[in-house]
């Protein structure tokens, strides 16, 4: 057999059903291959008490015949979800400290059905960033490297910790979240799975805010098979989330037939942008081929308020996030200044923000009080909001002329080193999103597939967007995408 931390979920879960290995097996294999990997900084809080606890309860229950598809399966939880007495700290400075006495709904529902927590990983402060440089414990590292160079990459943002890890073997699979691209971006740079579900699909309770009507939970995952698992566990109606929505899940796994004949996939025009690198073109029509010899017709779509997407974004985003963390005030939880004598409340809240928050958290707070205060609230936040509408329905249109899913590049490249994005100018950095943000916008589901690797060895995903709620429909196709791409490599292992 395979190392274990090498499984796939479906692979393991076959295993530990038919007593080839044992849940507790599984998670020492993960928790060994954490120890050896601190050069990537993916795990940032590591729970080894907490999962031998869980993987002996697994090992019981699945003696005892009552074992969901989850269940003795070892992941990892991003820093952004609320973990009971385990530190979630968002990866800011501000939350230095906090142990939650609550545990976020969707982590809640992964540990009900007997999966196994090895730790908490890494991501950028507060899900702000497109390359995990802006976390309070450093940057997450690739395991991906360019050839024989040295230079380490980035392994996406903000997800960043999640996608290395499961890209390295770390853990089977691994949550994310996704306010602009926060999975599908680090899957595609590190050849994993992510799908970001419909928005209201997966309950944001007990998850640290960033953009209130953007996120959304998902899971990054090493197949398509793995997110159909994972998924399902993940999604469903949540009371304590007035967004979640009152719908059944379906058992996205079985709807997994890679029969996509008739489907009808459309090509958007606009995503063809100035300067886009000859290999994502390449890969994009090679993907497009690949659908159509699996039995799909290929359309030519038009969303004409693409162009529009990024700016909408990032306006609606920041303001969100203004409203979101004026709550760190070092009042009730989280890291308190030093004050001097003299000092009085204002002085704290200043100090304390000034301290705990770093620079790109600070600018995107700024940025969106600039557009939320009076004399720009019309001009900026309330427009944003309008172009969001027209956006949403530009796909509306499209899936009402009949096609089924859009197919498009997840990124405008492949991993960039780190630092080579630097501070000086931070519209580059947001330019990594131009292909994601317009899912979240409108609400949608989108998956990135690895399909290929660029002339450095390095991963390159391809996006497939679908309807609403229909998260089974889209898996089917990614999967057919999956089987005809037949994405195996993986990178060399040198941490």
């Amino acid at each position: 057999m395979t190392e274990l931390n090498k499984l796939t979920l479906a692979e393991a879960r076959d295993a530990l059903r038919k007593g080839d290995t044992t849940s507790v097996e599984l998670t020492e294999a993960c928790l060994k291959a954490i120890d050896s990997a601190d050069a990537l900084n993916a795990f940032v809080h590591k729970t080894p008490e907490l999962a031998m606890e869980r993987a002996k309860a697994a090992d019981d229950r699945i003696k005892a015949g009552d074992a969901p598809s989850m269940c003795g399966l070892p992941i990892g939880i991003k820093d952004l979800f609320c973990t009971k007495g385990v530190p979630s700290q968002a990866a800011s400075k501000i939350l230095e400290g906090f142990k939650p006495e609550y545990e976020s709904t969707v982590s809640q529902k992964l540990a009900d059905v007997g999966s196994v927590m090895l730790g908490k990983l890494n991501m950028d402060e507060f899900a702000m960033g497109s390359s995990n440089e802006t976390s309070v414990y450093g940057n997450a590292v690739s395991p991906w490297r360019r050839g024989n160079d040295e230079a380490q990459l980035t392994p996406g943002g903000s997800s960043g910790g999640s996608a290395s890890a499961v890209a390295a073997d770390l853990c089977l699979a691994a949550t994310g979240t996704d306010t602009g691209g926060s999975i599908r971006q680090p899957a595609a740079f590190t050849g994993t799975v992510g799908i970001k579900p419909t928005y209201g699909r997966c309950s944001r309770w007990g998850i640290v805010a960033f953009a209130s009507s953007l996120d959304q939970a998902g899971p990054m995952t090493k197949s398509v098979r793995d997110a159909a698992i994972m998924l399902e566990t993940m999604c469903g109606h949540d009371p304590k989330d007035s967004t979640s929505a009152e719908l059944a899940v379906p058992d996205f796994e079985a709807m997994l037939t890679g029969d996509i004949r008739g489907k009808k996939i459309g090509i958007p025009k606009e995503y063809r942008m100035d300067g886009m690198p000859g290999e994502i073109e390449k890969l994009w029509s090679d993907g497009a081929e690949m659908l159509k010899a699996a039995g799909a017709e290929i359309v030519d779509i038009s969303l004409p308020h693409t162009k529009y997407a990024l700016p909408a974004y990032y306006v609606i985003a920041p303001a969100e996030a203004s409203s979101n963390l004026a709550r760190y005030d070092g009042v009730r939880y989280g890291r308190r200044a030093t004050l001097d004598a003299g000092d009085g409340i204002t002085e704290m809240y200043e100090k304390t923000r000034a301290e705990g928050f770093g620079h790109e958290v600070q600018r995107r707070v700024m940025v969106g009080t600039y557009v939320l205060s009076a004399g720009f609230y019309d001009a900026y936040y309330n427009r944003a909001r309008r172009v969001r509408t027209l956006i949403k329905k530009d796909f509306e249109d499209a899936f009402a002329a009949g096609v089924d899913a859009i197919l498009t590049p997840a990124t405008p490249s492949a991993a960039f080193g780190l630092g080579e994005m630097t501070e000086a100018d931070p519209v580059q950095m947001y330019l990594n999103d131009v292909f994601t943000v317009t899912v979240n916008l409108a609400g949608l589901p989108g998956v990135a597939v690895p399909a290929g690797l660029d002339s450095q060895g390095l991963p390159l995903g391809l996006q497939l967007i679908g309807k609403p709620w229909e998260e089974g429909d889209l898996l089917n196709t990614a999967y057919a995408l999956e089987n005809a791409a037949g994405f195996v490599a993986k990178p060399q292992q040198w941490w």
